[in-house]
């Protein structure tokens, strides 16, 4: 039984492949697989890219065998590969874990100023209203600097991610214009999802970009579509478990997650 604070929050429809349907409804959002199936090694989904694109425009996830960081911006889907060199995805292309919403933002604010990645966060979590806990985000303008990562592409037998982000290659970018993107889920949401902020970045120019470790927003543009609807195709052998996860795997995801 799913946690009924989730049922609350966050109305889940759990399918699978041959149950989807192309023209998703704006402020609902679509997940591939779920994170504790990615954290546990599950590296090959059946969704290629092209059904990705019919179920959002803005969001972000991995490619089958781990190979990369996803972005899908704007309708186009690009990965990052191991040295942050960004790529755009053919349409034939699957992912094992990825996150899309058909993004049409109703919250919207600007930062003139320097701010830390933590300072840009808790301002998000502030214009969230309380009974939309979840929500797509897209952050446009000037960064000081963007900290972000990468992971080598993954071969069977499969590693858990939490060995996998030993690998990891960091890049530093400073005085970039572009792009930072995700999702804001609540903490309870662990284990379908990764709780609080999961974002990813890319330049203006779709040359350099990864998963965000850290930020220093500049000048920027915040855009905000909040939610209470979320979709889940399960891939074969794929079960929408409970959320709240033990205290162990809550450790694996903030590793995974927040630190380079």
């Amino acid at each position: 039984m799913l946690d009924e604070r989730w049922i609350k929050s966050l109305h889940v429809e759990a399918m699978r492949r041959g149950d989807l349907h192309a023209g998703r409804h704006p402020h609902v959002l679509f997940q591939a697989s779920t994170i504790g199936a990615l954290l546990e090694g599950a590296y090959e989904g059946d969704m290629t890219f092209a059904e990705l694109a019919e179920q959002g425009d803005l969001g972000l996830g991995t490619l089958n065998h781990l190979d990369g960081e996803m972005i899908a911006l704007d309708g186009r889907f690009y990965r990052a590969d191991l040295d942050g060199t960004v790529h755009e995805v053919e349409p034939s292309e699957r992912t094992p874990f990825a996150v899309v919403s058909r993004f049409e933002p109703t919250i919207s604010f600007e930062f003139n100023q320097s701010l830390t990645h933590e300072g840009l966060l808790a301002a998000i979590e502030e214009r969230l209203p309380e009974e939309e806990p979840s929500a797509a985000i897209r952050i446009d303008g000037r960064f000081e600097s963007v900290t972000t990562r990468s992971v080598p592409r993954q071969d069977p037998p499969y590693r858990p991610l939490t060995e996998v982000v030993g690998s990891q290659r960091v890049l530093e970018l400073g005085d970039v214009e572009g792009t930072m993107l995700g999702f804001r889920f609540p903490d309870y949401a662990e284990g379908i999802e990764v709780s609080g902020f999961h974002l990813h970045f890319i330049t203006a120019d779709r040359s350099r970009g990864g998963h965000v470790l850290d930020s220093r927003p500049a000048g920027v543009r915040v855009r905000l579509d909040p939610s209470t609807e979320l979709s889940v195709e399960l891939p074969p052998g794929i079960e929408l478990a409970d959320p709240g996860l033990a205290q162990e795997t809550h450790a694996a995801l903030d590793r995974v997650e927040h630190h380079g």
